[in-house]
């Protein structure tokens, strides 16, 4: 047997294997695709969760959030955002606006109908104060969704309460 090894050696043939055959190429190309598939996968997708209070982790199915712009009413300069966050079967409802008075309590509310003229106070809000207001409703986004149209509205102040200064429509 050495003796073969020997002659097969002598003519030209080793042990040492061709690694970049087309067979083997088009192999290292398919298993290079899958590692990169599985680490864009697990890099990517690290913002499927969030961190909660107190250091508990949500998925995005338990937690939900929807943003509604605030426009300007009657000429007030003052616009944001609010944004409703369901987590635990509550609603977060957290108002910023730029544009606002310093010092002054402005009242908000979610309102059935829409803007610019909408209708009864559904849900009382926590004032907004030097621009921001943060309430927490003891609703789910779903159950606000169920009953549109709904605006969040925010008023110039307790004593005019009449006059809207930022109004969005939940959608």
């Amino acid at each position: 047997m050495l003796v073969e090894q020997s002659r097969s050696m002598a003519a030209g043939n080793s042990y040492s294997k061709n690694y970049f055959t087309p067979r083997n190429i088009l192999i290292y190309v398919v298993i290079g695709v899958i590692v990169y598939g599985l680490i864009y996968y697990f890099v990517m997708n690290k913002n499927t969760t969030s961190q909660a209070p107190y250091g508990d982790t949500m998925t995005e199915e338990e937690t939900m959030t929807m943003t509604v712009s605030l426009s300007v009413q009657n000429e007030s300069g003052e616009e944001g955002t609010a944004a409703l966050t369901e987590a635990d079967g509550k609603t977060t409802v957290s108002i910023s606006l730029t544009g606002a008075p310093i010092d002054v309590e402005q009242p908000a509310h979610i309102h059935a109908g829409a803007c610019p003229t909408p209708g009864d106070v559904v849900y009382p809000l926590t004032n907004v104060v030097n621009g921001f207001s943060e309430t927490v409703l003891d609703v789910d986004l779903a159950t606000l969704k169920g009953q549109l149209p709904l605006a969040v509205n925010v008023h110039k102040s307790t004593p005019e309460i009449s006059v809207y200064v930022a109004c969005g429509d939940l959608l």
